[in-house]
């Protein structure tokens, strides 16, 4: 039975998907996210794997930053990860190696909800702070690249760890390194994954502040030692690590970003990402692509299943298997080989047996078979 039309004084009530999220919608696994005096911090809590965010993440994310930016009550944006260990580490490594080395075509699918994350984080109207309160690195360091300002602890370390674990970081770095730090200071980045210390990070301008963290008593070290941090973050001697001075830096900005107008900031913050939109939207689509393709490849099966084996991988071997011919496109080798006994086509030329039937395969491989 057809419905009548409502009349057309009769107000049809729908929901308003411009509206912010009321408290019992905002219901976050990997967030905590908590919106107060004009400010939204949302704060990735993942702990167990240094704030590493998970395919989930990325949709929690998303979300916690359209909600941020529709509100009109919210003027700038905070993000940051629990602890005093890390800000965000990047993607899950346990699982890439679990998941998308066995399925790499989703893989494709995972970049996408990567590049919403931080496409909300570039278009969200609102400015973005960065504040780190631990390790940051991989695509934790992309996040960062996104946001407008940054104030790190100075315990904190940043870096790139792509070509370390078979990947490339090319969700962030490899186009907004250059633009931020310059050519050759990016290249050292993402070439040696060398770690950049927060005082380091602030002279090249790759954050906007450093606040104290490292506290011994009832002083804070203005500039820690390696040695000094590594006590602080053990705990050692005295030593801890003290995020109020983060915090306070944090407020700070936020409060005076607040005394700005609104609509100003907005359309600022669409004039300064040209170039970062402009090097993000000529590469960022390639680069989903070819990662997909890659996860294919020895490269990353090796990397990220050494990095969660927690052993150096074999990049040695890999390189002996370039120079002997063999490459890395397959796994053991490319799909050459034909099973007498059964008839299976397509068999990696490093087997000895038949994936199908079992059966040993003693001739050598045919060329152009």
């Amino acid at each position: 039975m057809m419905k009548a039309r409502p009349k057309q004084s009769e107000s049809v009530s729908e929901p308003d998907v411009l509206a912010p999220m009321a408290p019992k919608e905002i219901d976050f696994r990997d967030l905590l996210y908590e919106k107060r005096d004009g400010i939204a911090r949302i704060t990735l809590n993942r702990p167990q794997a240094y704030n590493a965010y998970a395919t989930g993440t990325l949709r929690e994310l998303s979300r916690a930053v359209e909600d941020a930016s529709v509100d009109d009550a919210i003027g700038v944006i905070v993000l940051t990860g629990v602890g005093s260990a890390a800000f965000c580490t990047g993607g899950d490594v346990r699982e890439y190696a679990e998941r998308y080395t066995q399925r790499p075509r989703d893989y494709w699918k995972y970049m996408g909800l990567f590049e919403g994350a931080v496409e909300a984080l570039l278009r969200c109207g609102k400015p973005t702070i960065a504040r780190l309160n631990g390790i940051t690195v991989g695509g934790g360091n992309e996040l960062h690249l996104a946001c407008d300002l940054s104030v790190a602890a100075s315990h904190v370390y940043l870096g790139q760890v792509g070509v370390g674990v078979g990947s490339v970081a090319c969700g962030g770095a490899t186009q907004w390194l250059p633009l931020v730090v310059g050519d050759r200071r990016a290249r050292t980045m993402l070439f040696l994954n060398e770690r950049v210390p927060a005082r380091q990070a602030l002279d090249w301008g790759l954050v906007s502040e450093v606040a104290p963290s490292v506290r011994r008593g009832t002083e804070l070290v203005e500039e820690p030692t390696n040695e000094q941090i590594d006590l602080a973050r053990k705990g050692l001697e005295g030593y801890q690590i003290d995020l109020a001075p983060l915090d306070a830096s944090v407020d700070r900005l936020c409060h005076r970003l607040l005394g700005m107008f609104p609509e100003c900031l907005r359309y600022t913050k669409q004039q300064v990402n040209f170039w970062k939109e402009l090097s993000w939207h000529s590469t960022v689509g390639h680069g989903r692509e070819w990662l997909s393709l890659h996860f294919t490849d020895r490269e990353p099966h090796e990397g990220m299943n050494a990095f969660v084996e927690k052993r150096p991988p074999d990049v040695a071997g890999l390189r002996r298997r370039l120079a002997e011919g063999k490459g890395a496109e397959f796994l053991f080798g490319r799909p050459v080989r034909r099973c007498p006994a059964c008839g299976a086509k397509g068999l990696p030329e490093e087997f000895e047996f038949c994936g199908r039937c079992g059966s040993a395969i003693v001739s050598p491989t045919a060329p152009g078979e």
